[in-house]
């Protein structure tokens, strides 16, 4: 089996469950890595936190509404990790985070061994130079983007500043 076979002629079944896989995974090392640094706080001076009000608040909300966080979160892109982690750190009962991360990890193979590698494929019969201008056209417009939303954050502050002020009279 080489990577070429792999790429084109993989039947659906193993390309999905490559995909299921490593999503399932990924989930759970990311969940236990979450436990595994809840864990290990547990003796420092931060152990407060991970005993306060706060925290315990929020162990009964992921306990609670983390079925429908773990699934939803493999169908975003960037918070993925963020959601098992905070799920491992809090501690959701695994006979709740399992079911929840198989669905979620179904959801994602089905997503990537369908648009995913329709996408993939796709990009393979561009040619080069097409790519190339593509990602720089994003790049300048990822750019731009983040440079308005840095100047218009800038403004919103500089204005809260000057209601809280008081009037110089």
């Amino acid at each position: 089996m080489t990577i070429d076979w792999l790429v084109h002629d993989a039947p659906f079944l193993v390309t999905f469950t490559f995909f299921f896989c490593t999503a399932l995974l990924r989930g759970n090392a990311t969940y236990w890595v979450g436990r595994a640094v809840a864990r290990g706080v547990e003796n420092t001076r931060y152990q407060r936190i991970m005993h306060g009000i706060m925290y315990r608040r929020a162990q009964r909300f992921i306990a609670r509404w983390g079925m429908l966080a773990v699934p939803l979160c493999f169908l975003t892109v960037g918070i993925q990790s963020a959601v098992n982690a905070s799920a491992g750190a809090s501690r959701m009962p695994l006979r709740r985070y399992l079911p929840a991360v198989t669905v979620g990890a179904l959801a994602w193979a089905l997503i990537y061994s369908t648009i995913g590698m329709a996408v993939f494929y796709a990009w393979l019969l561009l040619d080069w130079p097409f790519i190339v201008a593509a990602l720089l056209v994003i790049a300048v417009i990822v750019y731009f983007f983040l440079r308005y939303h840095k100047r218009n954050s800038e403004r919103i502050r500089d204005a809260a500043c000057d209601d809280t002020m008081p009037d110089q009279a």
